[in-house]
């Protein structure tokens, strides 16, 4: 049987569109085809801030999708939020514990019952200079090696601009910024990952498909920050890089 959404978890990607409405003009491009809406799919994003689960949820809304999304443990361990994740079928990641294993189990069972599932490869917030995708973990493909399912790469640009890395610390200062200036953020859905040649048996397909998928994030994102191409413009203070 294929998998429904919740009705909280509807009525959330009902009302998203309205919550990013305030803080930021949010500008939706690319498409899923109409027969992989409603899955088996993956949803592979890159991760630029802590707000762009929200971003995503309302991109997702616009294109009539309702995905299940892969979010740290220490979400489901928040009052409020942690409810509203377990109760909406979301997936969760126990990072650096022996429990991160379960987490690619259940996303893979998730796409098989044909849901939806969105995962930011990366693993974390991308702390690359350039604020280009980093050298991605290799769960998302597993699971789309095991599953069998479509990959699409998902770009999103802009809400570092909104929500910053330190957040809750400032946050408060940077949305009330945001409702005032209320910068682009851009979300475009690319092109499928072509992965019809890896079969996952074989050593090194993991990563080759890994490699495969980052590329596809970083082709979708390049129109995104064509006036920017080499450094963000916004420089986030609370925001460590790497080397």
């Amino acid at each position: 049987m294929t998998w429904q959404p919740p009705l909280l978890w509807r009525a959330a990607l009902a009302v998203s569109t309205a919550v990013v409405a305030p803080w930021c003009r949010l500008r939706v491009t690319g498409d899923v085809p109409e027969a992989l809406r409603h899955g088996p799919l993956i949803l592979a994003a890159n991760h630029v801030s802590p707000g762009d689960p929200i971003v995503l949820t309302a991109a997702c809304r616009r294109r009539r999708i309702a995905p299940r999304i892969m979010a740290t443990g220490g979400v489901f361990r928040a009052p409020v939020v942690g409810p509203f994740m377990r109760w909406a079928g979301h997936i969760r990641v126990d990072r650096r514990t022996a429990r991160v294993a379960d987490a690619l189990g259940a996303a893979t069972s998730a796409v098989a019952e044909g849901s939806v599932v969105a995962v930011y490869p990366e693993g974390r917030i991308g702390l690359d200079p350039g604020m280009w995708p980093e050298r991605g973990k290799t769960g998302a493909a597993r699971i789309a090696l095991a599953s069998g399912a479509i990959v699409v790469p998902v770009a999103l640009w802009g809400v570092h601009e909104v929500v910053p890395y330190g957040a809750p610390k400032g946050l408060a200062a940077a949305l009330l910024r945001a409702v005032v200036r209320r910068p682009v953020v851009r979300v475009h859905f690319g092109a499928p990952v072509d992965l019809s040649d890896l079969s996952g048996q074989r050593t090194g397909d993991a990563r080759r498909a890994t490699e495969r998928i980052i590329a596809g994030i970083a082709s979708a994102l390049e129109p995104l920050r064509a006036d920017e191409p080499d450094r963000p413009r916004h420089v986030d203070p609370t925001r460590p890089v790497t080397p």
